[in-house]
């Protein structure tokens, strides 16, 4: 029997990008997927006939610039469209809208408050700085703590080498963005009520938090701290939807002599002497594997697919404590034709970028609050996009595709999810869209609408939480996944993991599954051939 030198589990972005730096350093490698698709969330698939949806990631900003230059992303295919900008409808049939274009933005800004127009500028150089300290740490390993070797110590001078270059007031407001709301923390530099709901909506999107929750103010700089074509904080269209992502990583891996099988579920992964043997498939078949990468989340990871002998005590109690908390839900939609929004001036660019229609915060933490009484809300905050604007790909000549992000939709309503339920939770979304696009219900082919369950069930997001896990302070850095767990190690020795439950967390950002080969690498004399730009020396 073939004895791989490395398996992944999972054919998502990161168990991909993973694979490819593994493949890449010569190592013989397998990524093994349940599904008969690769890409896990991060996927376009034909789910109408002649429409492509991303059904599930939906945007790229995130995904880091160093792993696409390693791999040659672009020769593989991957193209990145920049958005215009992005809105947020209001109640009184006005809007606000947040432009790319800086002279456009501040005119937007003081034509709802002068001072705000002012403070827009103190509030882009805050979270720039914030952005510019954070992007630092994302492609290195976190030290640990309780660790007394000089690796640990060289990392934990390199952080506090970044944090003396802030001044004493940097520091005492960096410490307090981690803790505070992003209520809270929009309200030091706003005062028009709709401009600090539209910033405030980055802060929840996967997140089982409200906008007055403490910790929110971080998942705002998560989000913010992408870039595209080295415009930070910029969003961006895959060309050919998010599966153009993950179809570029495999055709990479492939490059470098890689392999993957769909239809090949994982339900155990063996140990013998403490060290990992290979995996076990649901068809019963075993390969054999020097090194097992999860792709799964910690939860799903050790208590799914290990055995629970093979887990210290400790690690058992934490994975079964670890908060994955799922608050999210996705329409897909295919449509006859361009909506139209009445609030908007004639081939106004604001449609082609985010557009929201929650402008007050009592509305947005209205529906955390239905979401807390597992109620999906009546009045759901939406991140609603038509990329067929810009990738005609997607959609017939004419037509066009509308994806939908949602906040918040519970894991489990009362009796549990079945379609009846799914379908209102979709008509909930599809009312709120009508309210100001008249001739939007009408133009609806076909809609296909996605709760936690079918998140979980089909992708394998415990819980549908799409960052595979919570991204508050305690589950960051040296606490992600666990405090003891948080250089992609696992608890025997060949077992490693690369999914978003490890630093630095969730979205489509590839630095997961590149910072657990490097370590995978080190850890097999492979040092070597880690390509430079992913050295944390």
């Amino acid at each position: 029997m073939k004895e791989y030198d490395a398996i992944v589990i999972g054919a998502g972005h990161n168990g991909l990008t993973n694979a490819a730096f593994l493949a890449k350093a010569g190592l013989d490698v397998l990524v093994v997927e349940k599904n008969s698709y690769i890409g896990g969330a991060t996927v376009s698939r034909e789910l109408h006939e002649d429409w492509t949806y991303s059904n599930c990631s939906y945007v790229c900003s995130l995904f880091r610039p160093e792993i696409y230059n390693a791999l040659d992303l672009g020769r593989h295919g991957l193209m990145v469209i920049p958005l215009a900008g992005s809105m947020t409808f209001k109640e009184n049939g006005d809007y606000f809208g947040s432009y790319y274009e800086a002279n456009a933005r501040r005119r937007e800004l003081r034509r709802h408050n002068e001072r705000d127009a002012d403070a827009a500028v103190r509030f882009d150089a805050d979270i720039l700085r914030w952005c510019r300290l954070i992007r630092g740490f994302l492609m290195r390993t976190p030290p640990d703590p309780g660790s007394l070797r000089p690796r640990d110590a060289f990392e934990f001078a390199y952080l506090l080498k970044k944090f003396h270059e802030l001044s004493e007031s940097q520091i005492y407001e960096f410490i307090r963005f981690f803790t505070m709301s992003i209520a809270e923390y929009l309200e030091n530099y706003f005062e028009d009520e709709t401009i600090v709901a539209h910033y405030s909506g980055g802060s929840i999107i996967g997140t089982g938090l409200g906008v007055y929750s403490p910790g929110t103010a971080y998942v705002l700089l998560h989000h913010a701290m992408g870039d595209v074509d080295g415009n930070v904080g910029a969003w961006g269209f895959a060309r050919g939807g998010m599966g153009a992502v993950s179809t570029a990583l495999s055709s990479a891996l492939q490059s470098f002599g890689g392999e993957i099988r769909t239809d090949a579920e994982v339900v155990n992964i063996d140990v013998a002497g403490r060290r990992t043997k290979g995996v076990e498939l649901a068809s019963g078949e075993k390969i054999a594997a020097k090194v097992v990468v999860s792709n799964l989340d910690a939860k799903r990871t050790f208590l799914g697919i290990m055995s629970e002998t093979d887990l210290p005590p400790d690690l058992l109690r934490r994975a079964k404590n670890f908060k994955i908390r799922g608050s999210s839900g996705k329409l897909n939609i295919a449509l006859d034709g361009m909506p139209g929004f009445p609030a908007l001036p004639p081939d106004s660019p604001l449609t082609l970028g985010h557009m929201h229609f929650t402008d007050t915060l009592h509305r947005l933490e209205k529906a955390y609050d239905d979401w807390k009484e597992d109620r999906w809300s009546a009045d759901p905050y939406c991140d609603t996009l038509i990329p067929s604007q810009y990738d005609p790909s997607l959609a017939p000549a004419g037509k066009h595709m509308m994806t939908v992000f949602v906040q918040y939709c519970p894991v489990e309503p009362d009796g549990g999810w079945d379609d009846a339920k799914r379908t209102a939770f979709g008509q909930a979304v599809i009312d709120q869209i009508g309210e100001y696009s008249p001739n939007f219900r009408d133009l609806i082919l076909h809609a296909e609408i996605r709760t936690p369950r079918e998140l979980e069930d089909e992708v394998g997001l415990t819980d549908g939480n799409i960052f595979h896990g919570e991204l508050t302070f305690d589950q960051l850095l040296f606490n992600r996944p666990f405090p003891g767990y948080a250089q992609y190690r696992g608890p025997v020795k060949g077992m490693y993991l690369c999914g978003s439950s490890t630093h630095p967390g969730g979205g489509v950002m590839g630095a997961p599954g590149a910072n657990a080969a490097r370590e995978i690498l080190r850890d097999h004399g492979k040092r070597d051939s880690t390509p430079e730009e992913f050295s944390d020396d």
